[in-house]
């Protein structure tokens, strides 16, 4: 991966913003696509709340974050100073945590369990919100990795049909961390093709339509697959430093 600088004004933001769009357009394009049918979600995890905002100010409408109490307090700072953008939760969720989830996030991209989505259940029943998942599935076959086996998806739909809080809007993965896409593109493939099975079958008001895959390392290939929301963060934000993993 290219080193990538940290912007601190608008200006770098929004060149930031230019050069990823212009490479999901290129893509899109490659795979016959329409580059308007690719979302961008601009992952502003561990960034201060300050370049979240300025991210906003150029142009940026949907962010990521994947820790709970992150997510509340930059919703609520840019709540308080009207700026309207979409927040999405991207990370695994401790089921203790899911009220933040519930009250301040519009998406939820890591579904990971029932008993998770039957406690996201209950906390929005408490807030009267709806919410957006996407299921997490473990497509890279790696035990450090969350998310359902692809066998096991098919069997948890039902279930899921029934919490009418939650709108499954399609699959989620992370694939294996490497720069050879013959490493990287079978996980993005294998979601895919999952998607394109269980859908004729999906219960009623479950869409499936979605996919939610590839981040700034292997974007492209996630959009040669079908990728329909990229999770950017490195390529817009900077890298981030080793103690934010901590």
């Amino acid at each position: 991966m290219p080193p990538y600088s940290t912007p601190s004004t608008v200006d770098e933001f929004r060149a930031n913003y230019q050069a990823v769009t212009e490479r999901i357009a290129n893509a899109a394009h490659a795979a016959g696509r329409d580059p308007a049918d690719i979302r961008l979600i601009a992952v502003s995890k561990t960034f201060p709340i300050s370049h979240a905002l300025l991210a906003a100010e150029a142009g940026m409408t949907v962010l990521g974050e994947n820790r709970p109490q992150e997510l509340a307090e930059k919703a609520q700072a840019f709540r308080i100073r009207g700026v309207d953008v979409t927040w999405c939760a991207i990370g695994h969720l401790q089921r203790n945590k899911a009220k933040e989830i519930a009250q301040f996030a519009a998406e939820f991209h890591a579904l990971d369990s029932l008993r998770l989505a039957e406690a996201l259940q209950h906390r929005l029943e408490l807030a009267n919100r709806t919410l957006d998942v996407f299921i997490q599935v473990n497509t890279s076959h790696e035990s450090q990795k969350s998310g359902f086996a692809p066998d096991k998806v098919a069997a948890i739909l039902p279930s899921l049909a029934t919490l009418d809080r939650l709108h499954v809007r399609g699959l989620m993965t992370m694939a294996a961390f490497s720069p050879e896409e013959s490493v990287v593109r079978p996980s993005f493939e294998q979601l895919r093709t999952l998607r394109d099975r269980l859908q004729p079958d999906a219960p009623d008001g479950m869409s499936l339509t979605e996919l939610s895959m590839g981040m700034t390392g292997d974007f492209e290939w996630a959009i040669a697959e079908g990728a329909t929301s990229v999770r950017i963060g490195t390529a817009i934000f900077g890298h981030r430093p080793n103690s934010a993993y901590l």
